[in-house]
């Protein structure tokens, strides 16, 4: 049996209230808290959040670089990075097979 709605009956008449961080909480975790950091309000004496303290200068202009990209850009750049992560796990492989040959992995033998 196939049932069909019309727009009208799908539609919903009830009102949310999206002030609520309860019912609405932050989609993406520390976005507001990197809005804060971003905004003019930033007054010199305040120290930055904890998550911006432990990144170094190059991490803070990677993400402003991974920021200014469109999404079909940013699926390039991860497109790549498995590409690479993919030869770099083909390169180690092939490295363990030659150190296997090589008998450079075997454990020493021990005189008794």
């Amino acid at each position: 049996m196939i049932l069909f709605l019309t727009d009208d009956e799908l539609m919903s008449l009830e009102k949310l209230d999206r002030a609520s961080p309860d019912l609405w909480p932050e989609q993406i975790p520390g976005v507001s808290e990197f809005a804060a950091v971003k905004s003019p309000s930033m007054t010199a004496d305040e120290p930055p959040p904890k998550w911006l303290a432990d990144l170094e200068n190059d991490d803070i202009e990677l993400l402003q670089e991974f920021g200014s990209l469109t999404t079909s850009q940013l699926m390039e750049k991860v497109k790549g990075l498995q590409n690479l992560a993919y030869q770099l796990g083909l390169d180690e492989a092939r490295e363990m097979t030659r150190g296997k040959f090589l008998n450079i992995l075997e454990k020493p033998k021990t005189r008794s």
